[in-house]
């Protein structure tokens, strides 16, 4: 028995220990608010939705894919030309006649008629056929091909550069709410101290500087706060101009930002290579260049034309002059060739700018491959410089909110100056922003990385 009395005495001071009162840091950090308990008004928007609307009702995909939808109607052997055409013609002439006529020297008797009716009518079916010009339609048709590749192509530049801008935008909201939360924590301490200095400046432990310089403090963070707030509600705005709705909306978010660590250049380049749309189109422009060469060649070439027909004539002639009445009918064929021999050297002139324009081509494939690979690596080198900055950021985030509680416990005592407790609350609001700053430019650097190599898509699991 006295033995477990002993064991409780002895236990006391440490039970006392672990039940002691958190100090004013460690009360508004407890209340401090997290992305999932963070009041926000309005419904739950996650990132897949907002890709989706975005993706569904921006304009430039809408133009896009209507372009899209041309240059598929105009993929077509028919445009191309290796389908005849074919004609119907049909008119009909008549008239209302009434005459009266007389010989010279009266050798007949005289003549007369009214309402003497005359019509003629002629119908027709024509077909035209190009039998050959030279391999331009097997020329044309596989240009038509490339066309709607390049659209197809364009489509998609825009729908990955749609889906990189409003992940930027979505997780620049949530960085503005979780700037939001550090203002307000940091407003929250300095109500702590304020509350501190104006309870010791009536004591008469402290003097009216120290509470007039809380008061300060306060009203500096409080305005902190507000234009945080400002800033919030401006990343809402582009984030809703970019989901085609009003810019007021106002949506909830609890997402927070996670970086990938293990993004790696050499398949990020290899994809960019096989995939990255914007250098498909270069490529494909040069296929296009390729094909005006051969359809100005092809103008060298001679042009077989053939044409048949049938026409159907009927002739009613109630004047009682020539035919009275007729009936024709006749099959028709044309068959035409021409060959090209001089005409001012503009076929020449035609094919050299053709050629040129390949050159043209090539050159502005490869400007834009190189440019891309140097966007890539100058993006890669960011996002591996942004991710080792994170790294020692959270560290010295951990140390900064370890030390703004020693500092507040310091200053309550009177072991150190508000001047001094304010610097190392600063430091922590510091660390915490700068921390958040890290957390974001990694991520933006991770989304223009996926964007680049055309694998954003596969990536976000959309």
């Amino acid at each position: 028995m006295k033995l477990s009395s002993c064991l409780l005495f002895a236990c006391l001071p440490f039970l006392a220990f672990s039940q002691q009162t958190p100090n004013a840091i460690q009360r508004a950090q407890q209340r401090t608010f997290t992305m999932a308990t963070l009041p926000q008004p309005g419904e739950l928007l996650t990132l897949q939705q907002a890709i989706d609307q975005a993706v569904s009702k921006n304009y430039q995909i809408h133009i896009n894919r209507s372009q899209e939808e041309i240059s598929r109607n105009n993929y077509s052997k028919g445009n191309a030309g290796y389908l005849p055409s074919l004609t119907f013609n049909g008119n009909s002439n008549g008239s209302l006649q009434s005459f009266r006529q007389t010989t010279i020297g009266n050798l007949q008797p005289p003549r007369e008629g009214s309402g003497i009716f005359n019509r003629t009518s002629n119908l027709g079916v024509n077909l035209n056929y190009t039998v050959f010009n030279g391999y331009y339609r097997r020329s044309f048709y596989s240009q038509l091909e490339q066309l709607l590749k390049i659209s197809t192509v364009n489509t998609r530049a825009n729908v990955e550069a749609t889906i990189a801008s409003v992940t930027t935008s979505y997780y620049d909201v949530v960085r503005q709410l979780r700037r939001l939360i550090t203002f307000s924590q940091a407003l929250d301490i300095s109500r702590e101290r304020l509350e501190l200095a104006r309870a010791n400046y009536e004591v008469g432990t402290r003097s009216k500087v120290d509470f007039l310089s809380a008061q300060v403090d306060y009203n500096t963070d409080s305005a902190a706060l507000l234009s945080q707030e400002q800033a919030l509600r401006n990343a809402k705005i582009i984030l809703n101009n970019l989901l085609i709705r009003d810019p007021q909306t106002e949506f909830s978010i609890r997402d927070t930002i996670v970086a990938r660590p293990n993004l790696q250049l050499a398949p990020l380049e290899e994809s960019l290579n096989a995939n990255n749309p914007l250098l498909a189109a270069a490529v494909l422009n040069r296929a296009v260049a390729d094909l005006n060469v051969q359809l100005a060649n092809s103008a060298q070439l001679p042009l077989v034309t053939a044409q048949t027909g049938y026409n159907y004539q009927f002739i009613d002639n109630q004047g009682g002059f020539g035919v009275a009445t007729g009936r024709t009918s006749a099959i028709t064929y044309n068959v035409v060739a021409s060959i090209p021999i001089f005409n001012g050297y503009n076929l020449k002139r035609q094919i050299q700018n053709a050629k040129v324009n390949t050159i043209i081509a090539q050159d502005q494939e490869s400007s834009q491959r190189l440019q891309l690979i140097t966007a890539l690596s100058q993006t890669y080198q960011a996002y591996q410089n942004s991710l080792r900055i994170l790294n020692l950021e959270v560290l010295n985030n951990q140390l900064a909110n370890q030390n703004v509680e020693i500092a507040y416990d310091r200053y309550r005592i009177g072991n150190s100056t508000f001047v001094e407790f304010r610097d190392v609350q600063r430091t922590s609001v510091d660390a915490q922003t700068r921390l958040i700053e890290a957390e974001y430019t990694a991520k933006a650097t991770e989304i223009e990385l996926l964007r680049l190599s055309s694998t954003i898509t596969q990536q976000l699991g959309l």
